[in-house]
Formats: C-alpha cells, sequence, structure tokens
C-alpha cells in the first residue's frame, strides 16, 4: 500500500484528502506545517507529498526545496491562491505537478498515479543499475589489482585513449567499464566490438556502418559502431584480431574523429573515446607485420596491464564468495557456504583460464554440490576428468 504524506495548514482540507485518498486504499499521514513534514520525513518514508504552498511558519516552496534535499519521493504542489507563475515556478523548482483549489478530483488521482508511477521506475532504474554495477565491479585486495584500480581511478577523468592488455579471462572487459562508469562520459553509451568475432571483410560495416546498396545485402543504411558510442565509449575487443585494412581506418578516425560509411561520400563527425584490449603482444604482432606500429602508438597513451589469477591467489577466497552469490541469485538458490580449506585447495590450481574459468567453476559447484562445499567437493569438480 502507498503512503501519501498531505501538508496543509487548513484542517478541513487535510480531513477531505484523508477520506479521498484513503478510499483509493492509500495509506495516509498528515503535517499541519512544513516544520512538522520535516520532523515526519526524517523518521518514516513516504512514496508521494500532496503540499500547499502558503503555509505559516514555512512557505511550501521552501518545504519542497528542503524536500528534495532529504529524498527523491515526488511532490505535487496544492494552493487556492495559484496563478500560473506559481505554478511554473513551483514545477521549475522541482514539483511533479501543481493542482489549483479546489482540486479536481479525479485530476488529483490521475496525479497521484502517475507520481507513483514516476518514484517506482525511479527505484527500479536504481535498483538495476546497482546489479549492473556489482556485475562489473573488480573484487580483490591483492597488490596486483589494486595498482589496477589505482591506475583506473587515475585514468578515467581524462579523455586519453587506453589500451587494456592481459591473458584471456583476466577482466579486461570490467577494467574498461570501470573507466567508462568513472567518467564523464558514464551516462554516454558504452559499445563493445570483438574484434576476433567479427569476418575481416565485414568489420568495416560495423564499426563505421554503410550506405544502403553499397554491397549486395546492404538492403538499408546502417550506423557503424563509431556512430552508436559518439559521445560515450567504445571499447575494442581483441582488437590484435583486426585487418590491417579496418586499422588504417580506424588510425584515421583517431586522428581526425571523422568516419565514412562503406559507400559513403561525406565525412561524419564522431566525440568517442577508443578503449582497446588485447591478449596479444602487439609489438610482436608490428614485427611480424600484422599490426600497424602507429595505431599502437594511437592506443597506448595509458597502458593497463590486468594481471592474471595466478599473480593474485589471495584475492581467491574474495572472488569465490563474490561468484556463489551473485550465481545463486540467477539461478534462485540459497547461497551455500563454503569451507576454508575448500578455499585454500582453490588457491592450489593454476587457473590457466583465468577469472573466466573461475567463475564457471563456482557455477559447476552451485549447481553438483550440496549447500556446504567442502574439500572434496573441490578434489571431485574442480579439474573434472574430460
Amino acid at each position: 500500500m502507498s503512503r501519501i504524506l498531505v501538508i496543509d495548514d487548513e484542517k478541513s482540507i487535510r480531513a477531505t484528502l484523508r477520506e479521498i485518498l484513503e478510499y483509493e486504499k492509500y495509506e495516509v499521514d498528515e503535517a499541519q506545517d512544513g516544520v512538522e513534514a520535516l520532523k515526519k520525513l526524517t523518521s518514516a518514508k513516504f512514496d508521494a507529498i500532496l503540499c500547499d504552498i502558503k503555509m505559516p511558519k514555512m512557505d511550501g516552496l521552501e518545504v519542497m526545496d528542503k524536500i528534495m534535499g532529504m529524498t527523491d519521493t515526488p511532490v505535487v504542489m496544492i494552493s487556492g491562491h495559484g496563478t500560473i507563475d506559481t505554478a511554473v515556478e513551483a514545477i521549475k523548482q522541482g514539483a511533479f505537478d501543481y493542482i489549483a483549489k479546489p482540486i479536481d478530483l479525479n485530476r488529483l488521482l490521475v496525479t497521484l498515479r502517475n507520481a507513483l508511477d514516476k518514484n517506482y521506475l525511479l527505484a527500479e532504474t536504481k535498483t538495476l543499475r546497482d546489479r549492473i554495477e556489482k556485475r562489473w565491479e573488480i573484487v580483490g585486495n591483492s597488490t596486483a589489482i589494486v595498482k589496477v584500480k589505482e591506475l583506473i581511478d587515475k585514468v578515467a577523468a581524462s579523455d586519453a585513449r587506453i589500451l587494456i592488455t592481459g591473458e584471456n579471462g583476466t577482466g579486461k572487459e570490467l577494467v574498461a567499464r570501470q573507466i567508462h562508469a568513472r567518467s564523464a562520459r558514464a551516462k554516454g553509451p558504452f559499445v563493445e566490438v570483438n574484434c576476433a568475432a567479427i569476418p575481416s571483410e565485414l568489420i568495416e560495416s560495423y564499426l563505421f556502418g554503410h550506405e544502403k546498396g553499397s554491397f549486395t545485402s546492404a538492403i538499408k543504411q546502417h550506423r557503424g559502431d563509431f556512430e552508436i558510442a559518439s559521445g560515450g565509449t567504445l571499447f575494442l575487443d581483441e582488437i590484435g584480431d583486426m585487418s590491417l585494412s579496418a586499422q588504417a581506418k580506424v588510425l584515421r578516425a583517431l586522428q581526425e574523429k571523422k568516419i565514412m560509411r562503406v559507400g559513403g561520400e561525406k565525412d561524419i563527425v564522431v566525440d568517442v573515446r577508443v578503449i582497446a584490449a588485447t591478449n596479444k603482444d602487439l609489438k610482436l604482432e608490428i614485427e611480424r607485420k600484422s599490426f600497424r606500429e602507429d595505431l599502437f602508438h594511437r592506443l597506448s597513451v595509458i597502458i593497463i596491464q590486468v594481471p592474471p589469477l595466478r599473480e593474485r591467489l589471495e584475492d581467491i577466497p574474495a572472488l569465490v564468495h563474490h561468484f556463489l552469490k551473485e550465481i545463486a541469485e540467477e539461478q534462485g538458490k540459497p547461497v551455500p557456504a563454503i569451507s576454508d580449506k575448500a578455499l585454500r585447495e582453490m588457491q592450489q590450481f593454476k587457473w590457466t583460464g583465468n577469472i573466466r574459468e573461475l567463475r564457471n567453476v563456482v557455477e559447476r559447484l552451485i549447481i553438483l554440490c550440496d549447500r556446504q562445499i567442502d574439500e572434496q567437493d573441490i578434489s571431485q569438480y574442480v579439474n573434472p576428468i574430460i
């Protein structure tokens, strides 16, 4: 049941609103002035607030300003002395809506329903955002991973291009997403391109887009990832697998901040921060003539080396507990307990697949074990016979 706070100095108005709202199955609380309302807000949570404008002790607009400093709860202003200017001022200061007295019952209920819907959507958005941020959290406090976190904090605020290196499964994408989330571009798009998964003949179309009719299957115009990521971050994963022709076009895009669609005739200005990642030794690839040296220097303003799991074994207990909770929640299961001996046993493995392999193992343990995971389970399930 939604809770509504009614703030009005007229007792008859409060009583009328209470009767109407309780009939509509809302839970109602009252305050005769702004001071009483602010006290109630410190000890109780409300889903919406109806606030009169002309009140003793504290003006309604001042009350609303203080409420907005305390909570995200939508505030609907009410006044019998309303003018268009007053309504505009209330909305400008953050009111959800403005209703004049005498109150139109239908308008009040519709406005209140819309305010509650907005409040629900804001809460749901925050929950989803928190869940997403938690998903991309970098877990661990080893010296090696702390250095990575410190470097992320230093470089995120800048627009510098970054090259992330490390073995498969070490969490290079997590680093890229953390940089994006801490940057001024955080509200912009984060677009990931797996260069190894896209055929060489199609990667230019994926990156830069194409015009209708530019090749046989181009039945309509297509915006490329550089355009889609404009205002945000473009993450070029496994860039060491990109073709030389595509590398040349990426280099031009970085130099000139312009792209041209396949089959196009005009330049398109793009505002994008490029973060690249690779599991290859790009200097060796340069010697082999399979990667452009000038592109390497463009991409590697900052280089972040993500350590393999074998160099941060002390993080395994924290990682295991993190994955146990995350995966159990995904599967709708209770989070199993794991013994200290089992954790120590897990620290003895080589983990050639790094964090990705560890997560897969934890998922296997959740599926195959009971509520308690011990060292016998580790011996049986961590390295199953293929």
